[in-house]
């Protein structure tokens, strides 16, 4: 057994000098609104504008840049469920490299048109009955490809701490961090730089009522697994956390809070008409959490990291429209 942490600040600024002018440094948006609805300086880091439309982009391409040449030409695989998949089928492709993608068979079109439009092959699932790491590592080992597991992966964890490390950099000292959490990569990724910072900055995890494994695990101090949860939340719908991830997350995470699927719509529906951006359930979260009074009420300055924005026209309406 070893005390050293898989993951350091200095890994989050190596992944941050890797991953520049090819990543973009997304905005960080504020809103009047916003904070007199939850009454704090609330700073939105938009993943929801970042290449592949959310945070994954950077831990795929940290990742996959530093693969041998053999390795990108034999190709890549991932398994996901939409966001890090197009991820890796960019990062593959700005590469040189090929990537076959296993997807859930109920993955929402757009993201599975996307990542077909990058260039990826997609092979489906049932995320219901299919073990997907199994599968996954069983379809990389018979093509010879290099799999880049969505959050399990050290260089993964690494470059998504690096959308927290540029908050940090424009905003200075928070009160607390708010971070989607679904096998808990970005969540990993974010104490890691956050703490790795100093300072008194919370991490504040942010699940769906419905996958509520991570706030089960770090409660009762070991990884604990929940049925697959069906919720709005596709990204987050993770039924175990990560054991790479959790040890992080235990060691570093503050607390973690749920949100229910109403919740999220309310998010999405205030970001939509009041912000002028569109996000998905999943990067809907963070935002839902704060909107309903999760967060501790003695923050000031809050972050909070929206996702993802890959939702289509339909679904965005059926989710958002008069209920």
């Amino acid at each position: 057994m070893t005390n050293t942490p898989p993951v350091s600040l200095a890994d989050v600024r190596d992944a941050a000098a890797r991953i520049e002018g090819v990543a973009h440094r997304t905005p960080v948006l504020r809103s009047r609104t916003l904070d007199a609805l939850v009454g704090a300086e609330v700073y939105l880091k938009c993943e929801n504008l970042q290449r592949v439309g959310a945070f994954k982009f950077r831990g795929a391409y940290n990742a996959a840049s530093r693969l041998s040449s053999g390795q990108l030409a034999a190709g890549i695989a991932a398994y996901s469920s939409g966001n890090h998949a197009q991820a890796v089928a960019l990062a593959a492709r700005e590469l040189g490299s090929t990537a076959v993608i296993l997807m859930p068979e109920d993955t929402p079109r757009s993201k599975r048109d996307a990542t077909a439009g990058y260039g990826a092959e997609i092979v489906t699932y049932d995320r219901y009955n299919g073990d997907r790491v199994a599968l996954g590592e069983a379809m990389a080992a018979e093509r010879g490809l290099t799999l880049i597991p969505p959050y399990e992966h050290p260089h993964v964890i690494a470059g998504q701490g690096t959308a927290a490390l540029e908050l940090m950099e424009e905003t200075g000292g928070l009160d607390a961090l708010v971070v989607p959490c679904g096998g808990g990569g970005l969540l990993a990724g974010t104490a890691t730089a956050v703490k790795g910072l100093g300072g008194a900055t919370r991490v504040i995890g942010v699940e769906p009522e419905a996958g509520d494994d991570t706030k089960r695990s770090l409660e009762a101090g070991h990884r604990v697994s929940v049925p697959v949860p069906r919720t709005i939340a596709d990204g987050q719908a993770a039924h175990t956390p990560g054991e790479l991830t959790f040890s992080v997350n235990q060691r570093l995470v503050d607390g973690i809070v749920l949100v229910s699927d109403d919740e999220i719509r309310a998010a999405m529906r205030l970001a939509f008409e009041r912000l002028k951006t569109v996000i998905e359930p999943s990067g809907a979260t963070g935002l839902a959490a704060l909107l309903a009074g999760r967060v501790d009420g003695g923050a000031k300055r809050i972050g909070v990291i929206l996702s993802g924005g890959n939702v289509d026209a339909r679904r965005f309406a059926e989710l958002c429209g008069d209920r």
